[in-house]
């Protein structure tokens, strides 16, 4: 009893660290921790602040997050998260990705194909109605009768097209939450600086500060052709943030793994990472190979290299947390912690006990069933391929009740995938064959000469043989021949003679069939960490935050340098020292318009900043906002230490990398007189 209690102090005692360190945490808007912060700070962020927060703030359901910032739809964004878009409008005759775009009137705003915008309208808590469903089931049962349930309660909550609706997962299932979105699909450039200024320093800056980089974009939402009147929107600080300012994150973190146990850490360090390094750097190989065949191949394959070299860099540093003692020694300490506080109460024993080493033989099967599913899985990795693979599944999966379909084709998702398929945007066919092909034979390479789907996919010809005749008579690069086999019947998809078409459908039932024993499996172990997540609120309350999961959070800390090798590293950066690191030679190379107009810019305007706020991949483009709720920055990157924020915070050295506002909006006015996107930001 006596060893009981001393680990029930030991939680007490995690639990009230966490508190201390109130600064860490991606908090959902209907969990923020507003007595913390009131008690830290002396701010109080009342209802009506939060519920302007979440309407003004907005996810990019591309992968980024962004803010309204005037009454007429203006969006504000980072630069890396419209490539796609910045690539589409790109032409011979006007390279926006070589000379950036500023669009003097409505009338010159260009629609961005396929860019979806939401905002948040409402969350409610479902996690009854989910429990009631999946009560007593396991394994597949709980992901058929889960599925079931989220697709029913998403297809009451969506009324038409324009409202999306998803049931999020929180606490690895020990919370589920529906969150109603309002859809934009008619979003037009405004603003895109040059991208050798928008991706300043590339490589060897990223994750790195002092930074000197304009990440930065404007877009703008229209309703019925015409500029959204935004009834929410975040005001401009005028003044900006200094060294020890309160400040908050609104954004759309993608995922973290804060939650995992020790078997799932140790499944990332020991499987999924070392294979996706590998593969990563097989693939940036490949790029830097054809990108070097001329001019025209170096500009399509730069922004995609950027984004490679970027997964790059942060799978290295999270194998490199994983592979630290004091990290994982910190997470058996803790799941150790929690399993005896478990059992020293038979109630929650009974309950709760076993969930852990439900996980772990959940964990071990998974460890066969991943590298097959994820080797197929890769064929998405071809942008024409993934086209023929949403074709053949919209087709088949139309055909059956909702309720039964893969996730991304229940109804609720459906206008997304209709807009993705028909949006025409440019695609290199010779990219795509080089792509391809090295696809198929990391799939030879991973399953073998006899595996029937390898079989489906070449039959007796090479990789290369089967990339090349396929991408030589596909018609899938136009969104005509798309839309025509979206809208048609299910034997016009099985009657296509398209060779990519043809492809998907001979693998499909391979890659169907692994996928779902992969999600089987995360279903089991979804079903045991809602247990755990449930012990966890019994012994401690919900003073941990969720996970991230590409739904919006608030965080927040202050601006703050850190101590790097006993060296102190500066919370600004100016525009005169983006000057000081231009090269002349990429990725230091700063565009002409830059240098002629030089003597025009303030160069002690501060450009870049750091706060030790608590982010991750996909708050890109998130607002940085004081504790007024005005804008102070533009967050779009983190520092090297931030990488290992995908298991843990490191409030000593993770930072958050914004754009400051002062330095953009000098840039704005001094280098592109963009006059008309000032006077919005303004307009207050």
């Amino acid at each position: 009893m006596k060893k009981a209690w001393a680990w029930l102090i030991i939680v007490a005692a995690c639990v009230a660290v966490s508190l201390v360190r109130a600064d860490e945490g991606m908090w959902p808007l209907n969990r923020v921790p507003t007595r913390e912060i009131q008690h830290r700070y002396g701010t109080t962020l009342t209802p009506d602040w939060l519920a302007h927060a979440r309407l003004s703030s907005v996810r990019l359901a591309n992968g980024c997050s962004g803010s309204f910032v005037s009454s007429t739809g203006l969006v504000m964004t980072n630069y890396h998260c419209v490539v796609g878009c910045v690539e589409a409008l790109s032409t011979p005759a006007q390279n926006v990705q070589r000379d950036g775009f500023v669009a003097a009137t409505d009338a010159d705003e260009r629609r961005c194909p396929g860019l979806e915008v939401n905002q948040l309208t409402e969350i409610t808590d479902v996690t009854a109605r989910v429990r009631e469903a999946t009560k007593s089931a396991t394994g597949e049962s709980f992901r058929k009768a889960r599925d079931s349930a989220f697709a029913a309660i998403e297809r009451e909550c969506t009324t038409g097209d324009e409202v999306r609706c998803d049931v999020v997962t929180l606490y690895r299932g020990g919370r589920y939450d529906l969150y109603k979105s309002r859809r934009y699909q008619d979003v037009r450039l405004v603003f895109v600086p040059e991208f050798d200024v928008g991706f300043f320093g590339g490589d060897p800056d990223n994750f790195m500060f002092p930074r000197y980089n304009l990440d930065a974009a404007f877009l703008r939402v229209y309703e019925r052709g015409v500029p959204l009147q935004a009834s929410y929107w975040f005001d401009w600080s005028t003044h900006g943030a200094a060294a020890g300012d309160l400040v908050f994150v609104t954004g759309h973190p993608g995922s973290t793994s804060r939650l995992y146990t020790v078997s799932q850490l140790e499944f990332d360090r020991d499987v999924s990472l070392p294979a996706n390094l590998m593969y990563l750097s097989e693939l940036r190989g490949l790029l830097m190979e054809f990108r070097r065949r001329g001019p025209e191949e170096e500009r399509i394959a730069d922004a995609q290299l950027v984004f490679i070299e970027n997964s790059l860099k942060v799978g290295r540093g999270e194998f490199a947390a994983l592979a630290t003692p004091a990290l994982m020694d910190r997470k058996r300490a803790e799941e150790t912690a929690l399993k005896r506080s478990v059992s020293a109460r038979r109630d929650l024993q009974r309950h709760f006990g076993s969930a852990w080493d439900e996980v772990q033989a959940a964990v071990q099967r998974r460890r066969e069933a991943w590298p097959r599913s994820t080797a197929l899985a890769r064929l998405g990795g071809s942008r024409l391929v993934g086209y023929a693979q949403t074709l053949v599944r919209l087709a088949d999966e139309q055909a059956k009740p909702n309720e039964q379909r893969l996730s991304e084709f229940r109804d609720a998702a459906l206008p997304a995938v209709r807009q993705r398929l028909g949006a025409a945007r440019p695609v290199n066919r010779t990219l795509e064959t080089v792509q391809l092909a090295f696809i198929l034979r990391h799939i030879r390479e991973r399953l073998g000469l006899d595996d029937p789907a390898v079989k489906a996919l070449l039959g007796k010809r090479s990789p290369d043989e089967v990339a090349i005749a396929a991408m030589a008579k596909t018609e899938l690069d136009t969104a005509d021949a798309r839309t025509t086999l979206m809208s048609g019947e299910r034997a016009g998809v099985e009657a296509s003679s398209d060779p990519l078409i043809k492809l998907a459908r001979a693998v499909d039932p391979f890659a169907r069939e692994a996928r779902l024993r992969l999600e089987n499996l995360d279903a089991t172990i979804e079903r045991a960490s809602g247990l755990i997540a449930q012990a966890r609120f019994a012994v401690s309350g919900e003073s941990v935050y969720p996970d991230a999961t590409f739904t919006l959070r608030l965080t927040f800390g202050t601006v703050k340098g850190w101590t790097e090798n006993g060296r102190e590293v500066p919370p600004f950066t100016t525009l005169g020292g983006l000057f000081d690191r231009h090269t002349g030679s990429p990725p230091f190379a700063l565009p002409r318009r830059w240098l002629d107009r030089q003597n025009r810019v303030k160069l002690d305007t501060r450009f870049n900043l750091v706060a030790d706020t608590d982010i991750i991949g996909g708050n890109s483009g998130s607002p940085l906002l004081d504790r007024d709720g005005r804008i102070v920055g533009l967050v779009f990157d983190g520092n090297i230490h931030s990488i290992g924020g995908e298991y843990w915070f490191d409030q000593a050295r993770n930072r958050t990398v914004a754009v400051d506002s002062r330095g953009l909006r000098e840039a704005l006015g001094a280098v592109y007189d963009a006059d008309r996107v000032l006077k919005e930001l303004s307009a207050r």
